[in-house]
């Protein structure tokens, strides 16, 4: 069994993801960067090789985050019990997520570390997170490169995020120009639903709306991302998840009367 990574005691409940990643040694560049910045929390996914010697060398000294690194088969399994999951990408105007940057991203997954795990989470060396793996985050966190030479490790982007959550825990205030207009949709509520409950919340609207034929033959697609992105803004709790999981039921019972009358 692997054994507890060393935690900094004013360590917040953050973990980094990495997904799919490539190189065994990132993963041990990614340690020594979040330990540097008193991070313990490494969370895998699916990478194409194990850590390895390589892994070892590049962590300089971080490997106990990854022998207590726990490794899942997909992101929805490494999320699911986080209250906020923000999804580290270039800049797209296909992703209909909100956009913070590295500063607003810290700032907010220290608020709602308070409530419950928070996710910060980098894709694949080459390629990043596909668009299933966004669409299973709260927001999207830009990191404002160089255009002319954008290409950044990913060490060094945990290196960016991490850094910034370490000012944040240190309590170095925003400056003013940069900070948030508004605080509704980075304040958490009390008892802020698991992701896993959100997700299974939207499983259920998209089969509730194919039933009563909400799309009318166009793509569910589009609708489904911002009904998404609806939801999540308005930061549910459970007991609100099983209230609306409740009326979806109902309507999934009516759609259902109403198609055996009408084979009648």
């Amino acid at each position: 069994m692997a054994e507890a990574a060393t935690e900094s005691p004013n360590s917040p409940d953050i973990r980094i993801v990495l997904v799919g990643t490539q190189h065994p040694g990132n993963i041990g560049a990614a340690a020594r960067a979040m330990k540097t910045m008193g991070l313990s929390r490494l969370v895998l996914v699916a990478p194409e090789k194990a850590p390895d010697r390589d892994t070892v060398a590049m962590a300089a000294g971080a490997d106990d985050l990854i022998e207590a690194a726990p490794v899942h088969a997909t992101l929805a399994e490494a999320v699911a019990d986080c209250a906020l999951v923000l999804g580290c990408t270039a800049r797209s105007r296909r992703v209909q997520l909100e956009q913070l940057d590295p500063r607003e991203a810290a700032t907010r997954a220290l608020t709602f570390a308070a409530q419950g795990p928070v996710a910060l989470v980098f894709g694949r060396e080459r390629t990043g997170l596909d668009n299933n793996e966004l669409q299973l985050c709260h927001a999207a966190v830009h990191i404002p490169s160089d255009p002319a030479f954008s290409s950044l490790n990913l060490a060094a982007a945990v290196q960016v995020l991490s850094y910034e959550v370490r000012m944040a825990v240190l309590g170095v205030p925003m400056p003013a120009a940069q900070a948030p207009a508004t605080q509704a949709s980075q304040e958490p509520r009390e008892g802020l639903a698991p992701h896993a409950e959100l997700e299974g919340f939207f499983a259920q609207l998209a089969d509730a709306l194919e039933e009563i034929d909400f799309h009318k033959g166009r793509t569910p697609d589009s609708a489904m991302r911002k009904l998404r992105r609806l939801y999540l803004r308005a930061g549910l709790d459970s007991a609100e998840v099983r209230l609306l999981r409740g009326v979806l039921a109902d309507t999934q019972r009516m759609a259902m009367l109403a198609g055996r009358q009408k084979l009648r």
